[in-house]
């Protein structure tokens, strides 16, 4: 496996569990409205058996988002995904057993469910509330993937972690700019001729698929939460 993409999913999970266990205790901003939706583009990455250079094959990636905005740092959701994936194992360095050479081109569908952290209280509201327009978040979650290529068709689960920039233009909308590298548990994303290219026996965690996408997108905030009113006579 890529050793660049093992160390770059280890200090995203990393940074994620320290925010994530000296966040809980802090107390989050509420913001005016509970939903958000969205979409994004990008350029998709592979790296596996048939390339190690995650985007030396850049393909086309597509997302559609959906959150609940838990505070102004916290926010839940799911994200469905659709991208292209290649790769050619003569761009690699080495030869494969038997001097094998191996292309693909494959189909991603992507569905998973997030947990997104903002670095800083993120909105625009009363100046008590100390938000700020734009913010750096962090995000991971669980999924699955289905992977179309040559005529077959492979599932398995994956594991999503990212960072991201995000900017608020207006109180409803936000742009955003992510990085995400996901770990499939399936060695069959690059097709079924390709688990066993190196004619090494893996397991079920040791297999080489990842996939990653850069991706510029925006969402749109709906469902505003009912405000209380203080009467005082």
């Amino acid at each position: 496996m890529n050793r660049h993409i093992k160390n770059i999913a280890r200090y995203a999970l990393t940074a994620i569990v320290f925010i994530t266990m000296t966040a809980v205790s802090l107390c989050g901003q509420e913001i005016p409205y509970k939903f958000g939706a969205g979409l994004s583009i990008g350029m998709s990455g592979y790296a596996g058996d048939a390339s190690s250079a995650l985007y030396r094959h850049p393909g086309f990636a597509g997302q559609g988002m959906f959150r609940y905005q838990y505070d102004a740092r916290w926010s839940f959701g799911g994200n469905i995904a659709f991208m292209t994936l290649s790769g050619n194992t003569a761009d690699m360095d080495g030869v494969r057993p038997g001097g094998i050479e191996y292309s693909f081109k494959s189909t991603v569908a992507d569905l998973n469910g997030r947990v997104d952290f903002n670095f800083f209280p993120y909105g625009i509201g009363e100046t008590y509330k100390s938000l700020r327009r734009w913010t750096p978040y962090v995000t991971a979650g669980v999924g699955v993937s289905m992977a179309f290529c040559n005529g077959n068709t492979a599932v398995g689960p994956n594991i999503p972690l990212g960072i991201g920039f995000k900017y608020k233009p207006a109180e409803r909308f936000n742009l955003m700019l992510e990085f995400t590298v996901t770990k499939v548990f399936n060695d069959h994303i690059d097709g079924p001729d390709l688990s066993d290219l190196n004619q090494i026996e893996s397991s079920f965690l040791k297999n080489n698929d990842w996939y990653s996408y850069i991706a510029v997108g925006f969402t749109y905030e709906f469902g505003r939460r009912c405000e209380t009113c203080h009467y005082v006579e």
